[in-house]
């Protein structure tokens, strides 16, 4: 709540392109910022599986890491509706040239990478083999993460903010364009999406250990 009054209400600073837009700061790389950090959960608890085959580390990681798909398919559709305004309207840039945005293609290929988890997951009778499969699989996609959004899309040309050819820096990440009335409110967002991804994604590990209750005290 805070974070949808605040981003809606408070006074943000007009950059150059980004004007109003700045906004969805709270939003789509809030979103991102929290769906990191489920994957990094998801991930740690893949380890702990394949270091003694607790099936409880399993629905773990696989919770988390739908809460964190679910939270980046959210980030991209913000990400997408930014796009529009500011590169489409503000920039002159066409859909097409949209379309082939470095960034856009690697966030795309990360989600769906973390999609083929779950088809994966789905294909497999045997719990324990479908969890060991999984388990190995998660880290894969965990570790694709970085080249696919982090490292690829920055050595290339991007009208993403930070790439090379980017627009004015990263505002979530440049200190000489987020000030004071952006971090009231973009800090506390990236926690409060992070707790609340963690907290369905707990409810949903709770209802899966009380259906099994040899699970829930084993």
């Amino acid at each position: 709540m805070y974070t949808v009054t605040g981003g809606f209400l408070m006074e943000v600073p007009h950059l150059h392109i980004l004007n109003e837009t700045i906004r969805n700061l709270y939003f789509h790389v809030s979103m991102w910022f929290a769906m990191m950090i489920l994957f990094i959960v998801s991930f740690v608890y893949s380890i702990k599986y394949l270091r003694n085959f607790d099936y409880r580390n399993d629905i773990f990681a696989r919770n988390f890491a739908a809460m964190g798909s679910f939270l980046g398919i959210l980030g991209y559709a913000t990400g997408t509706v930014w796009a529009s305004y500011t590169w489409v309207t503000d920039q002159g840039q066409s859909l097409a040239n949209i379309l082939k945005e470095p960034k856009l293609i690697g966030a795309a290929i990360a989600l769906l990478i973390y999609g083929a988890y779950f088809v994966l997951r789905g294909s497999f009778t045997d719990i324990d083999k479908r969890a060991r499969v999984s388990a190995v699989y998660n880290i894969f996609a965990f570790v694709m993460l970085f080249p696919s959004i982090w490292i690829i899309p920055r050595l290339v040309g991007s009208l993403h903010p930070g790439a090379p050819g980017g627009e004015g820096g990263n505002p979530a990440l440049n200190f000489n364009d987020i000030d004071s009335r952006l971090r009231m409110v973009f800090y506390p967002a990236v926690i409060g999406w992070t707790l609340l991804g963690v907290w369905i994604a707990t409810l949903k590990i709770r209802i899966e250990l009380i259906k099994d209750k040899s699970l829930l005290h084993g």
